[in-house]
């Protein structure tokens, strides 16, 4: 998948499910997105270093290049998320009015 869909996944899922104690990032994991643990892992904290979430707890060993996130894994998007999320959905639906435009003309 996508890296780009891969986050707007992960976004829309933590927006659908702002304040529910219930929710399990099983649900936009690795698995679930058909990528990667170590990819996955680095897209949600690149998502966090550019503001889209909070929460994760980032360790970083001696042995490793890589920071990695330290359970629990508990994502909060924020308002930087939440903005993200609206613009691409803004972007989808003029893209499709275009295309609509282009199939009318």
């Amino acid at each position: 998948m996508d890296n780009f869909k891969v986050i707007y996944k992960i976004l829309r899922s933590l927006e659908k499910n702002m304040g529910n104690d219930e929710f399990d990032i099983k649900s936009v994991s690795a698995e679930r997105t058909n990528i990667s643990f170590e990819r996955w892992e680095q897209l949600l904290i690149m998502m966090q270093d550019e503001g889209y979430i909070k929460g994760l707890v980032l360790s970083s060993g001696l042995s490793s290049t890589y920071r990695h996130i330290t359970e629990p894994i508990r994502p909060q998007i924020t308002i930087k998320g939440l903005e993200y999320l609206a613009e691409n959905s803004l972007m989808r639906k003029a893209k499709e009015a275009l295309k609509m435009a282009g199939e009318i003309l």
